[in-house]
């Protein structure tokens, strides 16, 4: 940490270029898959849409995986040049099946046509990219904050930057996508548009590895599920055992176990937890799987704290599921035309992310120092607040997605006029500023309320939002379906067959913003009941005095370190007057 060559914005410049490249293709297959599917693998609308949300679900949900393992096993840097190399393999499939026609399936009548070999392959290459993309937004984030010191209150002040030019660098990369990736994919051939996609995220992996100089690079440390199963499996042994005051709970704080990372002071919340920081009498400390100390027991409250929010944000991520499926699908059907030139529906998406483009530069240079001026916090508003700012947004997004569903269709039926395919820029455009707001929000949120060998996986809890509202997405579209289509006269879902003039997308789209409005009540619950973490201060003048008493041979003081220790300031004190004495 202390190699001025190491760390800071010159590091992240390499991974700005990585994400920026990576997502021109990872963006434009979330455009356009949806249409890949229904097209050239002959799925139907509803089909097709779930297709495309269960793959970008596990997309995400894959992120998982790319955190536990950065943070367990390999280093971050290694961890994305792994799975990229999945990735590009995962490509590769993809290349091959849209190029040659007999690996494709014939239309036949179904929601799916798609069986076999031609199902193995089209599957095999489909999870090979969401392991492959989720693997890398599992480790890629935390490896860019990583570059800054958050016990630094200079460097601190440098990490809410760095999301927000982390969210540039996938905004440029995916309006690239969108655009000039999506075009060629529609009207030069889907295996062209796969290769472009292959070879941008391959130039990103080259990118990435050539910083490899400047980053600061964190150790992998123990398994962070491991240190929340032993949490858990403690406190079930000690089931029976009467939790004692927090003085009295284990607690090491020799430099050894200092050096691996914070201390985290105890606090009152999920007391029931606690039984696994009571050492049992008679029983060594050093038994594996015996006793937990508290700041190990404190970092699964903090994880515990986290879930009311990351499952209260969900619902927004499936709002977005349907501006990726629906909506595209709605643009095929509309008026595409700007003068002579075509613009593929699966384009319309560039919209946001061109507002989002203009408006991360103006929330970091005028919006945030006015606000900090304003509220007196760092970043301006905490990262709850900015959540909570994109929650209400998607919200009215679906609701003028609604209105713009009955224009359409009233000018359709009534006027036999197709509508301007850029009056779906409404929806997308407020949905992108929500994104904004609430992406990097809970980005920032979930690292630094984090443990500190838990980073990966925890900012791996805002794609695993996302990814849980796409599933949600798919389920909602069935149990619609299957709910509306007992309730009408014509036994049709509100989102079923291959005629979106003869379905109800508008009172789905309304569903969700009513919904929607009732779960950001519920989110301002939980942000307002959220404490957010608080470390214990270490002092490392006390800890090199400790460790020149131990190698002077004074056994007493060896024996007062390794024991059990209290978080609670005051009896800290009396132990290091005594110890100075």
């Amino acid at each position: 940490m202390k190699n001025p060559r190491e760390g800071g914005f010159r590091a992240t410049y390499f991974i700005f270029a990585m994400m920026g490249l990576d997502n021109i293709g990872f963006v434009a297959n979330m455009a356009s898959l949806v249409l890949y599917f229904m097209l050239i693998m002959n799925f139907d609308i509803s089909g097709s849409a779930n297709t495309t949300t269960n793959y970008l679900g596990t997309c995400h949900l894959l992120t998982l995986v790319g955190g536990f393992i950065s943070d367990s096993y390999m280093t971050r840097l290694n961890t994305c040049v792994l799975f990229g190399g999945i990735q590009q393999l995962g490509y590769i499939l993809l290349i091959i099946q849209s190029h040659y026609h007999k690996l494709q399936p014939k239309p036949c009548g179904e929601s799916t046509c798609v069986h076999g070999t031609k199902a193995l392959l089209f599957y095999a290459s489909m999870c090979l990219v969401a392991l492959g993309g989720g693997g890398i937004r599992g480790s890629v984030p935390a490896l860019g904050a990583d570059q800054f010191d958050d016990k630094d209150p200079e460097e601190r002040k440098h990490i809410a930057t760095f999301f927000n030019w982390f969210l540039l660098s996938i905004t440029i990369g995916a309006s690239i996508g969108v655009t000039f990736v999506v075009y060629v994919s529609l009207h030069v051939g889907w295996d062209k548009g796969f290769s472009i996609s292959m070879l941008c995220a391959f130039v990103g992996l080259v990118c990435l590895a050539l910083g490899k100089p400047f980053y600061r690079v964190r150790v992998p440390g123990e398994s962070p599920l491991l240190r929340v199963l032993q949490v858990l499996v403690v406190t079930v042994k000690n089931w029976r055992v009467d939790v004692p005051n927090s003085d009295e709970l284990y607690e090491l704080r020799d430099r050894k176990s200092l050096s691996n990372g914070e201390l985290i002071p105890h606090s009152n919340q999920f007391r029931l937890l606690d039984k696994a920081a009571v050492l049992p009498k008679g029983m060594e400390a050093s038994k594996y799987w015996r006793v937990c100390r508290v700041t190990q027991v404190e970092e699964v409250k903090i994880l515990t704290r986290m879930m009311p929010i990351l499952l209260s944000t969900i619902l927004m991520n499936t709002c977005l599921a349907q501006l990726q499926t629906f909506s595209i699908q709605q643009g095929t059907i509309m008026n595409t035309h700007i003068h002579r030139f075509d613009v593929p529906s699966s384009s319309i998406p560039v919209i946001p992310l061109l507002v989002m483009s203009i408006l991360i530069p103006v929330y970091e240079f005028a919006l945030v120092p006015i606000l900090r001026k304003i509220t007196g916090h760092p970043n301006g508003i905490t990262h709850l607040q900015r959540a909570g700012v994109g929650l209400v947004l998607s919200a009215i997004s679906m609701g003028i997605a609604g209105i713009i569903e009955v224009k359409r269709k009233h000018e359709f039926i009534h006027h036999n006029h197709r509508i301007s395919v850029f009056w779906l820029s409404f929806q997308y455009a407020i949905f992108g500023i929500a994104d904004m707001f609430t992406l990097v929000g809970l980005l920032e949120f979930f690292y630094k309320e984090a443990p500190v060998g838990m980073r990966s996986l925890s900012t791996s809890f805002s794609w695993l939002s996302l990814s849980i509202g796409y599933y949600l997405s798919t389920a909602f579209v069935e149990l619609i379906n299957l709910v509306t289509g007992k309730l009408s006269k014509s036994k049709m879902g509100w989102l079923e067959g291959r005629d979106m003039n003869k379905n109800h997308l508008e009172r789905f789209y309304w569903l969700l913003a009513v919904v929607s409005i009732l779960n950001f009540v519920n989110y301002m619950f939980w942000a307002k009941w959220y404490k957010y973490k608080t470390d214990a201060p270490i002092d490392e003048g006390t800890l090199y005095s400790n460790q020149s008493q131990l190698a002077g041979g004074a056994d007493q003081s060896l024996s007062a370190t390794t024991t059990t220790m209290s978080f609670t300031s005051k009896n800290q004190e009396q132990e290091d007057d005594q110890r100075k004495n």
